[in-house]
């Protein structure tokens, strides 16, 4: 190799690029030889196959001529492997097409963990706010994936989207900078009080990041012990820290450690402003005991949800949300709002908190932001903004440029077809007619709540029925619905949903409970 080099440099006895290339791709060769079994056993061999090399003159040894280029083509092609195509060698996998066909639901029984607690419907295809399954029923879809597919489906404008980026570039580390994460995060901030936005792919990883903000916010201040403040009935995930953050004991049955959940959350009653106030004033007393060992307690966050999804369709208050906001202030801690369900513009803003006249330092956002692609995002401001460096969090899949296409997308269509227009009043419409089928069956229906398209109907302790079974009698229907606890129907279709089809929602709703009453009576 040396002697090569230095006749690369010989005036005298100068190769071409071409010969250059296949000279190295010969060495390549030879080592490859060299270091084979077959060789190692036969050291004789190998010592005159490197004697001959070395003696040729690479000028005529790596000759352009076309026999020449046939034998290094020919070489290199065995060297290095190529995919094969599809049927041409024998696999110890088993490809997808060959494996079992039965039934999907029999596939589900043994094959997928059972965490869902799944009826027995196969969907195949959707378009719009319908849902067609597996016979050629369809169904009018007023679950939206649970408040996740704003577009409903099949939309033409989000699937382009994803298609075409497909055909760039669909994921990239977050070594590296691209156009589509920087314009999403762009969009957010600037319909948002937001200055920065960080991406993730889910609700509950956007909630993970604001509590790992919230604690290092915290720690910056010399709180060895911070505490985040939730509100009962409350959801936030189903990861290990966002679950304690939930307030539904429920929900931590069976994944405590010595009987307790991930230290450092408290609960306290959603919209009661006393009861807020005492629980932040205690919190801020350092145990005695725990200050003489140096640590120091204090309030890292007020995180709470705009509107309580999961925990029965509940509306925050003005007066609470103000006298979070406060409290805040007043103690260097941070307010948060989740915003996974009720925000790109289910409540007819486009986020939650708009609804209750305050700004958060932090509020997260999954669910519709993607429209049904897995995305997820924490927004914060000012201070807040700039607790995060390098190396503090980081997610592979949060922001790729097929999820942030699918984010643009969404967001452009928000924009441009005014979607937040269509929420405010279906929603009225919406909120109207189930008011008026509460009025007839007064035995079966209590309050009605919520905002926008985010909408619940309560369902009376005697009623004789749960939410989850009045959601089935309202499938057999053709209407898909979902509850949001044991007592309470909630309606949350596609943002584009129309007139006409929250009509017949309405009266496909009005006849399931028509038919549980006349089955009771």
């Amino acid at each position: 190799a040396i002697c090569t080099q230095q006749q690369l440099t010989d005036d005298e006895n100068p190769l071409t690029s071409i010969q250059f290339h296949s000279f190295h791709r010969l060495v390549g060769w030879l080592h490859k030889i060299i270091f084979s079994q077959y060789i190692i056993s036969k050291m004789k061999i190998q010592s005159a196959i490197l004697g001959v090399a070395l003696a040729v003159s690479p000028a005529a040894a790596f000759s352009t001529s076309s026999a020449s280029t046939n034998v290094v083509s020919s070489s290199s092609t065995q060297l290095y492997s190529t995919i094969p195509k599809p049927g041409t060698v024998t696999t110890s996998l088993i490809p997808p097409s060959k494996l079992d066909s039965s039934s999907t639901a029999d596939l589900f029984e043994s094959r997928v963990y059972k965490t869902y607690g799944r009826y027995p419907i196969t969907f195949t295809s959707g378009h719009g706010c319908v849902l067609t399954d597996d016979t050629g029923k369809d169904y009018l879809d007023f679950v939206s994936g649970i408040a996740t597919c704003a577009l409903g489906h099949n939309n033409e404008a989000l699937t382009s989207a994803i298609s075409n980026q497909m055909k760039q570039v669909h994921h990239v580390s977050n070594l590296y900078y691209t156009p589509g994460q920087a314009q999403l995060a762009n969009w957010l901030c600037s319909n948002s009080c937001a200055d920065k936005a960080f991406f993730c792919n889910s609700g509950a990883e956007s909630n993970e990041a604001a509590i790992k903000l919230a604690r290092r916010h915290a720690n910056n201040r010399g709180i060895t012990d911070p505490v985040i403040i939730t509100a009962e009935n409350s959801f936030h995930g189903r990861t290990l820290a966002t679950v304690t953050a939930t307030g539904q004991p429920k929900y931590h049955k069976g994944f405590t450690y010595g009987g307790e959940m991930v230290r450092g959350f408290r609960y306290t009653p959603y919209n009661d402003v006393e009861k807020l106030k005492a629980l932040v004033e205690e919190i801020n007393q350092t145990p005695e005991e725990d200050a003489k060992a140096g640590r120091k307690r204090g309030v890292a966050a007020i995180m709470m949800e705009p509107l309580q999804g999961e925990g029965g369709i509940r509306p925050g208050t003005v007066e609470f949300f103000a006298a979070a906001r406060k409290l805040c202030d007043d103690n260097g801690a941070l307010l948060i709002c989740d915003e996974v369900q009720v925000g790109m513009g289910r409540s007819g803003s486009l986020w939650g908190h708009e609804q209750l006249s305050v700004e958060p330092d932090v509020f997260t956002s999954a669910k519709a932001l993607g429209g049904g692609v897995p995305i997820g995002a924490m927004m914060a401001k000012g201070e807040a903004a700039n607790v995060f460096g390098p190396g503090d969090h980081a997610s592979t899949y949060g922001g790729n440029p097929l999820a942030c296409a699918a984010g643009l997308a969404v967001a452009e269509y928000l924009s441009e077809h005014n979607v937040l227009e269509n929420v405010r009043v279906r929603g009225e419409q919406l909120a109207a007619g189930l008011e008026d089928i509460t009025k007839r069956y007064p035995s079966v229906l209590g309050e009605t709540r919520g905002w926008g398209l985010l909408r619940g109907v309560a369902i009376k302790d005697d009623a004789g029925c749960t939410a989850a079974e009045l959601v089935g009698d309202a499938m057999k229907e053709g209407l898909l619905l979902v509850a949001a606890g044991p007592s309470v129907v909630r309606f949350v279709p596609p943002l584009i949903v129309s007139e006409d089809e929250v009509n017949d929602a309405l009266a496909r709703f009005e006849k399931a409970i028509e038919n549980r009453v006349g089955e009771s009576s």
